[in-house]
């Protein structure tokens, strides 16, 4: 862990901290006791929206080199459990998920493949969520500057997504390799055969489309459902919102979440975020800072486990590759 990501932590914490004692303690745990079977409820629909997300990873994969379904879900746990609890940045979960998934059995390539185009499909359906959030906020009356905001994150967002995408084409390819080779010279290195594998992989998926239209079609419905979780908590609370305002509750802060992709687990930007955008419509901050702490429930019941199994993974992988060979008689 570098020191940019733990002072990013530790940050991140105090700023939690800080704004748990700003909007008091008591009032924070009142709200947070008032949402009563809300929080198991929210524990629920985050574990369905995680089986959800699982799934449209699994349909990314060429049929011919599909994982098992229950590997891929398993592993979806995994990458929101890392990307929530470890002490790294929002994308270091991904990449343990491409490790876990090549210790269930699927080639490093593909694992790697996979979990690129699933970040992108990710990433666009985000983005097309959180602009349905400005719409809907639009629509409702509550905020006059939308327009301006849409077409400031439509000016940053596009081209960083496009330039994620072009990266992962024969242009990136050869960009790729044009500057490996300047760092080591001409000489033919495994790195090149590593890489030519992985965009290998990456023209197989895209190659898929039927299934890259499912898996977009399966985050955007994720995406939609994970609206009914603020939902939810809010009418626990004693406080309910329709559905629109949940949904542009939800959508806004995960586009903050997203932003500060490089704060571990997004602490104190989640918190803040719900404190200015719960403000909209009447919430007060203690209430916005409760739903914050309720919705990082899940993480705990969901992200635990699934790191434990991943160590379990791991754990048997290193007894695999010390296990001697059968009627070997070596010094």
């Amino acid at each position: 862990m570098s020191w940019a990501v733990k002072i990013g932590w530790i940050a991140g914490v105090g700023a939690v901290t800080v704004l748990i004692f700003w909007a008091g303690v008591g009032p924070v745990l009142h709200a947070f006791e008032t949402a009563g079977w809300g929080v198991p409820g929210v524990v629920l629909l985050r574990g369905t929206a995680v089986v959800g997300a699982g799934l449209g990873w699994f349909v990314l994969f060429p049929a011919v080199s599909r994982p098992n379904v229950f590997a891929c879900v398993f592993v979806r746990f995994l990458r929101e459990g890392a990307n929530t609890l470890l002490p790294m940045t929002q994308v270091g979960g991904d990449v343990i998920g491409a490790r876990a998934l090549t210790l269930c059995g699927a080639p490093a390539s593909l694992s790697a493949a996979s979990v690129i185009v699933d970040v992108l499909i990710q990433a666009v359906t985000l983005f097309l969520f959180a602009l349905l959030g400005l719409a809907t906020l639009a629509a409702i009356g509550r905020q006059a500057a939308v327009g301006e905001t849409v077409a400031v994150v439509t000016a940053v967002a596009i081209p960083a997504l496009l330039g994620f995408y072009l990266a992962q084409r024969p242009i990136g390819q050869r960009f790729v390799k044009t500057i490996l080779t300047r760092i080591v010279g001409e000489r033919e290195w495994l790195t090149f055969g590593a890489i030519d594998a992985l965009f290998a992989r990456l023209g197989s998926i895209y190659a898929n489309r039927p299934g890259v239209l499912a898996s977009v079609a399966i985050h955007i419905a994720v995406w939609l459902f994970d609206a009914l979780e603020v939902w939810v908590i809010l009418a626990c609370m004693g406080t309910p919102a329709s559905y629109p305002e949940a949904l542009v509750i939800e959508s806004l802060m995960q586009a903050i979440r997203a932003a500060a992709f490089a704060i571990p687990g997004a602490l104190g930007a989640q918190e803040g975020g719900l404190i200015a955008i719960c403000a909209i419509f009447g919430l007060p901050a203690q209430a916005a800072i409760a739903m914050s702490l309720i919705k990082r429930v899940p993480d705990f019941v969901f992200g635990a486990p699934s790191l434990l199994g991943w160590q379990v993974l791991e754990g048997r992988a290193l007894l695999a590759r010390d296990v001697p060979i059968q009627g070997y008689q070596g010094k």
